[in-house]
């Protein structure tokens, strides 16, 4: 059988070897929206608890739009041009309207990213301002206090808070920490401080067994990012869904809560798949462009899988990593998961109340590290950079499928080409499984 996994750009196509029973996971399909334009206008004009966005405007000194950086397949240029149209209809003046690019702690782009960021629209980048969150600028962020449940030390970027008119965008997907990206997370991390970053990154946030993804409920990142949203005051976002070609299949616009519940309503029903067992093989990906752009990235593919992987069992993903690590912070946590093996990293973070820069997401490679072995294909990384992945790195995915069937003797192979963005969960007993079929 030949299936194929996002990857890169495109696809990359993997024959299974004829001993392999395969298994393809798939979201349910979306319904796909055919008039998007008009979808646009209908999310702006009858937005989740709040005034059209026209209303909204009118009045308004000041704007800003936060957009996600390049690791997100946001869907900017069906929305951001009718968006600024409206404000400036409204009265706004264009030059005191800003694109924010919630960076996070992650890299700020070039002139190039920041047009492919806004879809590549001339029209956005002649008559706006598009700045780069950094958290690392103390003199670019507000000081706003501490949030009243954990006593997170709260910093946002001061253009979002100072800004007449806040609106967040972002795609809402699958995360395995917050349990769904889009609306609040856009925030904080998005635009936060880099003290705020690190704290709700820290041991105590990660080890929580509700930080995971799909979860909502007691999930410690989610309950801070909202009492942080709380904090900035009035704020409202721009939700869209993609499907696995990324076409939209819903946008919706509104305050910032509720728009962003009622995204993650739609999008649960399409991207959980219940599946009737665990498998001693898991061939996944990481998503393909952008999230497979970086090694961090990458992580979100071998964590969002486990779930159905045998104990023992081998996980391996597919991942073009074009940029390497992502952040030589990020490097230097996985040479001391290496060094100290998992045991020893996970004790050297739980004592601490915040989390060195990017360590969290090799804490988040540990989940699965747990569950059993990982191997990685990849066009990137150097052989220096492949030793610090602290996973196997292979050269060929059908052979290591075929040697994974032949350790276990389990013929039976989990595909999910998607990655991240599909969360399959073991349900015993279920006889009609959604997403599922063996091609």
């Amino acid at each position: 059988m030949i299936t194929d996994l996002l990857y890169g750009r495109g696809r990359l196509a993997v024959t299974l070897p004829d001993t392999a029973e395969p298994t393809v996971i798939r979201k349910t399909a979306l319904p796909i929206t055919e008039d998007v334009p008009a979808a646009v206008a209908d999310a702006f004009a009858n937005p989740v608890q709040a005034p059209p966005l026209a209303e909204l405007a009118a009045g308004r000194t000041s704007a800003c739009i936060v957009i996600c950086d390049i690791t997100r397949p946001v869907p900017n240029r069906i929305f951001l041009r009718p968006m600024i149209e409206t404000m400036l209809d409204a009265g706004i003046p264009a030059d005191a309207i800003t694109i924010l690019v919630a960076n996070g702690l992650h890299r700020s782009g070039d002139e190039a990213e920041l047009a492919e960021l806004v879809g590549g629209d001339d029209w956005v980048l002649r008559h706006v301002r598009i700045v780069p969150h950094n958290a690392r600028d103390q003199a670019s962020l507000v000081d706003l206090g501490v949030t009243p449940q954990r006593r997170v030390p709260v910093a946002i970027n001061r253009t979002l808070v100072d800004a007449d008119l806040r609106i967040v965008t972002g795609l809402v997907e699958p995360h395995f920490m917050a349990g769904w990206s889009g609306g609040r997370k856009v925030v904080a991390p998005g635009v936060a401080g880099e003290q705020t970053i690190r704290t709700f990154h820290s041991a105590a946030f990660m080890e929580d067994p509700g930080a995971v993804e799909c979860n909502l409920a007691a999930n410690p990142l989610h309950e801070e990012q909202l009492a942080i949203v709380a904090m900035v005051g009035e704020l409202y976002a721009v939700n869209a869904v993609i499907d696995e070609a990324r076409r939209l299949s819903f946008i919706n616009f509104g305050a910032i809560e509720a728009s962003h519940q009622a995204a993650v309503d739609f999008t649960q029903q399409y991207a959980v798949v219940p599946v009737p067992r665990r498998f001693h093989t898991v061939v996944t990906s990481a998503a393909g462009y952008p999230l497979d752009k970086t090694y961090y990235q990458t992580v979100k593919g071998m964590v969002t899988v486990r779930d159905i992987l045998e104990p023992g069992g081998t996980i391996i993903i597919a991942s073009e990593i074009s940029e390497g690590f992502g952040s030589p912070e990020f490097r230097e946590a996985q040479k001391r998961l290496i060094a100290l093996g998992p045991d020893g990293f996970l004790q050297s973070l739980l004592v601490k109340n915040q989390a060195d820069i990017d360590e969290w997401q090799t804490e988040m490679q540990l989940k699965p590290m747990r569950v059993g072995r990982i191997e990685l294909f990849t066009a990137g990384l150097t052989p220096e950079e492949r030793a610090d992945t602290g996973v196997t790195v292979i050269d060929s995915i059908e052979t290591a499928v075929a040697e994974s069937i032949a350790r276990t003797g389990d013929p039976a192979v989990a595909v999910v080409p998607e990655g991240p963005y599909v969360i399959p969960v073991y349900r015993s007993g279920i006889s009609t499984p959604r997403g599922l079929g063996p091609s």
